[in-house]
């Protein structure tokens, strides 16, 4: 049965305000057990911390993140990405996103992927899995097929991390996408998908004969939403995750409106409790 931990891309603010020690232990405080690391520089100091994380909270890292473009990136640091996973017991490197410049042309996304099975083929050597993480651009079409697709064919070895509020966004089904990608699948985004309501001062403006602020505000109507706050089937996407053999599930939200990403993970938390899922924190 999967576990539920925390995508750490949602904390980027916390740690930026309470540092990585104390803001992981509010994680543990409402029921995250385990984490996918982003958005931390794996620095010296930074690295101490989150060891100091696992061994006194008992924070499990399931994944830290990786890319191949850059200064620090897979092909030029290789070294310091399996040294810094294996400090922190993390067995998965993962790919947040298709590089700007990889999404060109077919070309670009197929010289892309090759890159990551070579990648892949390098860490698996050190006992070590890559995988790659969506975005809606992946479902972009050129010569009629998803580049996604040709992401997963190009690149057998690297293992799909599936965003379910992206997916969504690339105007398709999670489930149906998570039922495509069985036995690929090891982690999977749990964030949801709002429609939210227009704010009071649009429909005034409409009432005094403006509609700028209507024009304004309705391509902003999607949002990001903590897990049960939105429109997601979560009790299919879930079970569709266990049957593609995800491992691991994690609650993400890139922005909370408002809220405090403790806030939000901790409505996220209780909303999947309250679905049942309370046994896989």
């Amino acid at each position: 049965m999967s576990t539920i931990g925390v995508q750490a891309f949602t904390l980027r603010e916390e740690f930026a305000e309470h540092g990585l020690f104390e803001t992981f232990r509010r994680v543990l405080e409402i029921g995250y057990r385990t984490a996918e690391l982003s958005a931390v520089a794996m620095t010296a100091e930074n690295l101490a911390e989150l060891a100091r994380v696992r061994s006194e909270l008992g924070i499990e890292f399931v994944s830290i993140s990786g890319g191949v473009t850059g200064d620090e990136s897979l092909l030029s640091t290789f070294d310091k990405f399996v040294t810094d996973a294996k400090t922190l017991g993390a067995d998965r490197i993962r790919i947040g996103m298709l590089p700007p410049e990889a999404m060109a042309t077919p070309a670009t996304v197929a010289a892309f992927a090759d890159t990551c099975e070579a990648v892949a083929a390098h860490l698996a050597g050190e006992g070590i899995s890559l995988h790659y993480h969506n975005h809606h651009i992946d479902f972009a079409k050129y010569d009629g097929r998803h580049l996604l697709d040709v992401i997963a064919e190009r690149s057998p070895s690297v293992g799909l991390e599936i965003d379910a509020h992206w997916v969504q966004r690339g105007g398709l089904d999670p489930a149906t996408v998570l039922r495509k990608y069985t036995g690929r699948v090891a982690m999977v985004h749990l964030k949801d998908y709002r429609i939210a309501r227009l704010a009071p001062e649009v429909y005034t403006a409409l009432a005094q004969g403006d509609d700028t602020p209507w024009h304004e505000a309705m391509p902003h109507a999607v949002q990001f939403a903590e897990v049960g706050e939105g429109n997601l089937d979560w009790h299919g996407i879930i079970k569709a995750a266990d049957q593609a053999g995800a491992a691991h599930l994690l609650v993400e939200q890139d922005e909370c409106y408002g809220r405090t990403a403790i806030e939000s993970l901790a409505i996220s938390h209780d909303n999947l409790v309250s679905l049942g899922y309370g046994d896989r924190f």
